[in-house]
């Protein structure tokens, strides 16, 4: 069983790569339109291309059901050459208008045309850069959510709520996309000021900011406190905050 640790250099290497993308995949802007039926993404989450996809799902508040296709994985790699004809990431299909499609950067003003209702921003135009950035901030996770570790498929989808840019939430979905386990992501955004505060803040002052969002209200609902990650295994009747904790569980269970 791979040994995974979550430790000070971990987490510094995340935060490393968080600042690299200057601050991209945090903040949202909810899409004029929402997708009645979910969006489907083959990603590898150690891809610096397949990033730029997640990151424009948080700025839009778009959910969407991940399924990992690291290096030597065998659920989800085939699907893609029988829809695409070729082995490649990122990967969208869109039952909603029928569309499938490769390449990062069309993706991305796909999902902005079709969902933002809006061309592409103007910080998003600059493609060649957003690609180096990102390619940056997989060289600070050397390794990590690229390769298939042994895993038990579970029954139905895992559901996590995250923001791309979290790096508390991306040692989550790094070890997701190694066991090869499929989930929702649940896109969790900020809008709030008071969001940007760390949660023992939040909670020592007594700020519960009120988010705009539909994913930040439900969490709130559903745990009493708003903390990314935040895990729901609906296999075990599983929820769960905290990093370590979602790991160590993960682990536990199908790998």
């Amino acid at each position: 069983m791979k040994k995974l640790n979550l430790g000070p250099f971990n987490i510094a290497s995340s935060l490393f790569a968080t600042v690299v993308r200057s601050g991209i995949g945090i903040s949202s802007h909810a899409a004029v339109v929402k997708p009645e039926l979910s969006l489907k993404l083959y990603d590898i989450e150690g891809c610096p291309y397949c990033r730029l996809v997640r990151e424009a799902l948080t700025e839009l508040d778009l959910d969407a059901e991940i399924y990992p296709c690291p290096k030597g994985g065998e659920r989800y790699r085939s699907e893609v050459i029988e829809l695409g004809g070729k082995e490649q990431f990122p990967y969208l299909v869109d039952t909603n208008t029928g569309i499938a499609m490769y390449e990062s950067l069309d993706i991305v003003t796909y999902l902005f045309a079709t969902y933002g209702q809006k061309s592409l921003p103007l910080k998003w135009q600059f493609g060649a850069f957003h690609k180096v950035g990102s390619m940056l901030a997989s060289v600070a996770r050397p390794g990590l959510g690229l390769k298939k570790v042994a895993s038990q498929p579970p029954e139905k989808l895992l559901e996590l709520y995250s923001f791309e840019s979290s790096p508390y939430a991306r040692p989550v979905r790094e070890y997701l996309c190694e066991l090869e386990i499929p989930y929702v992501l649940r896109s969790c955004g900020r809008t709030e000021l008071g969001e940007w505060l760390l949660p023992p803040v939040r909670e020592l002052f007594n700020i519960v900011p009120e988010s705009k969002l539909k994913n930040r209200k439900e969490l709130q609902e559903k745990a009493g406190r708003m903390a990314i990650p935040y895990l729901i295994d609906p296999n075990h009747g599983v929820a769960l905050f905290e990093s370590a904790k979602i790991i160590e569980y993960l682990q536990a269970t199908y790998g």
